[in-house]
């Protein structure tokens, strides 16, 4: 089973290279794997059918054994009847594809590897053993109905009705998904067989309401599916898929989904509250007013369609029905309803391709121009009448007596007959809308031109012609089938009875009976709505025409749109003390009212001040004192300031709160943030202007109070709240032991939590590509154009770097070079680049003694974090600092020269770095991240131990450097640029912040 998932799967995903080179005739390849695999179907059935129902094939792959999640697929009969169905019709209409679609249709690739991949998932849905794995290809259908029925992408009807289905199947889906957890949780097991077997248990048990909950939240995901009332006009509209695509929905897949759900709990809760009152009142009305609709259609391809919503309400009812013969019969009707629905839509398909027109008001003749055509599709007409001596008959007549018998049962009570009654009516208005599909699509019309008609190849008539003969083979011959869902009808005998009298036996003559009887009253009546199709159309006209599933679906998601507009409109209002308001009332108003109501006492040995480092004090007033001159400053770059002012003080705090680890990292962060901060504020005013004043200032103060104390008695009651020993108690050992390392928080980070912090250097990597993006219009300034530039007989280097970089830039760094103090290692030379009142010789002559100092330093942090404090964060960042420091004292063009590799590169060489030392444990049979500690002997160095983490620490110090370089080129060289190209005078605002502008770069030169 797994194989032939692989098979399907694998097949689609080379299926658009197969397309470019043969075309429509891939459809064939494509076709033969589910051909193949229903080849493999037939010789399992020896295997499915010589052992008990316990025992069927299954086979079960190891997933997430965490989460007790399987890959677990089993074949009992249920299953390999519906493979039956998925795999053979699958083929076929692949094969139809082949001569359906123009070698000239656009993205045919994309569809024929979706219309197979849907094959398997269909295949997966059907044999899975697991519900969460059942959940998986349920909304894998779901997506890949998705795609498929929004194939003519290009027509609004398309991506409506894709985006519909879409829609209201996800919707059924997700509280189904709550239904399964629930069920699986009161089970304790998510083994579909197994909770079968638990049925019993569970429906009586002390957990029968909640499972009674979720069997009818995991039905409203079949009946969304299904397309049961009052979700059944997502399916209608689903018409605007290619006819291959509605053959395969609404015959094989996509739609019975839901029908295979209801048939596979059914043995085991069947007998729940609920379970009735949903399968048998939705299935009826369904049943109904799809029959209904399909009288009133002008569209050969919606009579069909409303014609299956109509069937799947009766499926429904029947397999539902929880009965041994209704069992039986339900399956049997599956099966027919497959051969002659697919039969009926292929051939409106050839209709369609040959005279371009569906509307029964314009198809006049058809049957003189193509008689097979006729012939094929009147078989399947016949089917689904119930005519005999077809598959339809045969199925429906089974299904007459299980509603005769239903009807008669005491536990049914008055709805029995009400039940019969409906099913009736219903079978009825099947008669009645089939008469109509063959005469609208076939028959001469008085006053209609006969429609031309382009002949039929054999090979594009084949499928629908060998569904057709299935159909009559099965009618003459339905012990086979019979043999087929014997096994799954005997879950529903109780113990003690006969299995094959209980549930009883498919045929084609079971004598003068009441289903028979029943049979005749159909015929008569439907051939009656037919004739007087006039009448009944004038009755249907009376019908206000505001009842329509249709117009309420549109009427709910305008109404949503609305609400939704009118939410955002109040609440995303661009006013930054709004929605900082929101989120900190938000924030302080739930945790404090849990506090409130839990009226809990403050923890025993609870102090403010440790007396054993009385500096907290004046550490804590020099941060009270920064963030209250942060609120009163009027000065952006004194604002920022001041916001450092107490992100230092912090770091001080871990410093004497014996954290070196943290207080070396938080220095670091708060030097480079404020480096950001002040190079972005060039761009900004100096001044601090519309700030909210007024009566919002006492609110102001209000929120941020009591956000600030609120938080401090959260953490306190958090602390508080500790019951059992912390983890972290074992982090010494781990570390040392495991990871090989003193540093306990650098181990951590590189070892026992590596997938944390990988995923945190991804979200680093993506924050720089975000600044970059909005910084940098074409790229993030590294796609410099080659230049070579000759001044005074020097070569201006080609080099990445900051800003677009031009033949000027070049020119004027080859120019920096040549008055270099020593031309054959020039360094720092870009400083002369700067305007006068930019520069410093000071500065300068610093960073010249403390750039390499720095950088050295760096290295010293990562290689000694596994044991001192440092490590790969604090290194870049350090790194990061000695570029800030170059870049200060010569300008974007020293930038440019001190990184020769771009940011992007970094980044990515980074993360290239960190997944690779992750990986490498797997080849040496180990797991993902697993570390290793190798101790060696080197001379002078003496004995040395090295743990392969450092690697990835290495790939942390290299994306850190990325992004600080990031910063530098988004912020930094990129705004100098623009202040060169666009020159302005400095504005009163930027001289009184201490904020020089920019000057030209010739003036610079």
């Amino acid at each position: 089973m797994i194989t032939v998932l692989a098979v399907h799967f694998a097949v689609a995903a080379v299926a658009p290279f197969l397309f470019r080179k043969f075309g429509r005739n891939s459809f064939y390849a494509l076709a033969a794997v589910p051909a193949g695999s229903f080849v493999w179907l037939l010789l399992q059935h020896g295997a499915v059918y010589s052992v008990g129902t316990g025992t069927a094939p299954a086979e079960v792959l190891p997933w997430i054994p965490e989460l007790n999640i399987e890959l677990a697929f089993r074949m009992d009969a249920l299953a390999w009847v519906m493979s039956l169905l998925v795999l053979g019709v699958g083929a076929l209409v692949l094969v139809y594809c082949a001569r359906y679609f123009k070698d000239k249709d656009d993205y045919l690739g994309g569809f024929g590897a979706q219309l197979l991949a849907f094959a398997g998932v269909m295949f997966g849905l059907v044999t899975a053993d697991d519900l969460l794995l059942m959940f998986i290809f349920w909304e894998l259908t779901t997506v890949l109905s998705y795609l498929l029925i929004g194939f003519a992408r290009t027509r609004l009807s398309a991506r409506r009705s894709a985006l519909q289905a879409l829609i209201v199947t996800t919707a059924g889906g997700l509280a189904m998904l709550v239904g399964l957890i629930i069920l699986g949780f009161n089970a304790g097991t998510y083994r579909i067989s197994t909770i079968l077997e638990l049925a019993p248990a569970l429906v009586t048990g002390p957990a029968a309401g909640a499972v009674g909950a979720a069997v009818v939240l995991i039905l409203v995901g079949a009946i969304t599916k299904s397309a049961l009332v009052p979700f059944h006009f997502w399916l209608p509209g689903a018409m605007a898929a290619p006819t291959p695509v509605s053959a395969y929905l609404h015959a094989a897949a996509m739609v019975k989904a839901g029908i295979y759900l209801v048939a596979r709990l059914a043995p085991g809760f069947a007998e729940t509250a609920f379970w009735l009152p949903v399968v048998l009142g939705l299935g009826l009305a369904t049943m109904l007013v799809g029959g209904y609709r399909a009288l009133r259609q002008t569209d050969i391809k919606l009579i069909l369609a409303y014609g299956t919503v109509s069937q799947l309400g009766f499926l429904t009812m029947v397999v539902g029905l929880g009965k041994p013969d209704a069992a039986l019969a339900g399956l049997a009707l599956l099966l027919a309803h497959g051969l002659f629905k697919a039969t009926l839509f292929l051939v409106v398909g050839i209709i369609d391709h040959q005279a371009g027109t569906r509307d029964i008001r314009k198809l006049s003749g058809v049957y003189r121009s193509s008689r097979a055509l006729a012939i094929v599709a009147a078989i399947g007409a016949a089917s689904m009448a119930g005519i005999p001596p077809l598959a339809g008959f045969v199925a429906k007549e089974s299904v007459f007596e299980a509603f005769v018998h239903y009807s008669t049962d005491p536990a049914a009570g008055p709805w029995g007959p009400v039940i019969l009654t409906g099913v009736v009516l219903g079978s009825i208005l099947t008669f009645a809308y089939s008469a109509r599909f063959m005469w609208g699509a076939f028959a001469v019309k008085p006053g209609v031109e006969t429609t031309p008609f382009k002949p039929i190849k054999t090979s594009f008539l084949a499928a629908p012609a060998i569904l057709s003969l299935l159909t009559i083979v099965y009618g003459l011959w339905p012990a086979p089938v019979d043999g087929w869902i014997q096994p799954y009808a005997a879950l529903f005998v109780p113990d003690g009875e006969d299995p094959a009298a209980a549930a009883g036996h498919l045929a084609l003559w079971h004598g003068l009976t009441p289903a028979l009887g029943l049979t005749a009253l159909t015929f008569a009546l439907g051939l009656a709505m037919f004739y007087g199709r006039d009448a009944v159309s004038r009755l249907q006209g009376l019908v206000p025409a505001w009842i329509d599933g249709d117009r309420s679906y549109q009427l709910t998601i305008g109404a949503l749109d609305d609400a939704a507009v009118w939410i955002t409109g109040r609440t995303q209002r661009g006013s930054l003390y709004f929605y900082l308001s929101v989120i900190l009332t938000v924030a302080f108003v739930l945790p404090l009212t849990a506090l409130v109501l839990a009226n809990k006492p403050l923890p025993q040995d609870l102090y403010f001040i440790d007396p054993n480092s009385p500096l907290q004090i004046v550490v804590g007033a020099g941060i009270v004192i920064g963030a209250l001159a942060a609120v009163k400053a009027n000065k952006r770059f004194l604002a920022v300031l001041m916001v450092s002012v107490t992100g230092y003080g912090i770091a001080l705090m871990f410093a004497l709160q014996g954290a070196p680890d943290l207080a070396l990292t938080q220095m670091l962060v708060e030097s480079i943030i404020l480096v950001a901060f002040v190079l972005a504020m060039r761009s900004l005013p100096a001044e601090l202007r519309d700030r909210t004043g007024g009566k919002y200032r006492v609110v102001r103060v209000i929120i941020g109070a009591a956000f600030g104390i609120t938080m401090v008695f959260v953490a306190i009651f958090a602390l508080g709240a500790r019951v059992a020993a912390p983890v972290s108690l074992e982090f010494p050992k781990l570390a040392y032991e495991g990871g090989g390392g003193l540093n306990i928080v650098n181990v951590t980070l590189v070892d026992i939590r590596a997938w944390d912090t990988f995923g945190e250097i991804s979200v680093l990597a993506l924050a720089a590509t975000g600044v970059a993006s909005l910084i940098f219009v074409r790229g993030r300034g590294e796609g410099i154009r080659a230049s070579s530039t000759v001044a005074e007989g020097t070569v201006g280097r080609r080099s990445p770097g900051a800003g677009r970089g031009n033949t000027r830039d070049d020119a004027t760094l080859a120019m920096s070079r040549r008055f270099a103090a020593s031309s054959r290692d020039a360094w720092l030379v870009a400083g002369r680049t700067m305007a006068p009142e930019r520069r410093s010789i000071i500065f300068e002559v610093v960073t010249r003694l403390v750039f390499h100092s720095i950088i050295v330093f760096s290295l010293y942090l990562l290689l000694a974090g596994h044991n001192f404090p440092g490590g790969g964060f604090a290194g870049g960042l350090t790194a990061g600092l000695a570029l800030t420091v170059r870049y200060l004292a010569g300008g974007r063009f020293e930038l440019r020269e001190a990184t020769p590799i771009s940011a992007g590169t970094l980044l990515g060489i980074g993360l290239a770095t960190a997944a690779a030392s992750g990986l490498a444990p797997l080849l040496l049979g180990g797991q993902v991240f697993q570390t290793a500690i190798i101790e060696f002997w080197l001379p002078v160095f003496g004995d040395v131990k090295f743990v392969t983490s450092t690697i990835f620490d290495i790939g942390v110090y290299t994306v850190v450097v990325g992004l600080a370089l990031d910063v530098l080129r988004s912020l930094g060289a990129e705004i100098d640029e623009h202040f060169e190209e666009h020159p302005a005078e400095p504005s009163e605002d930027q001289e009184a912040g201490g904020i020089p502008a920019e000057t030209t770069a010739k003036g610079k030169a």
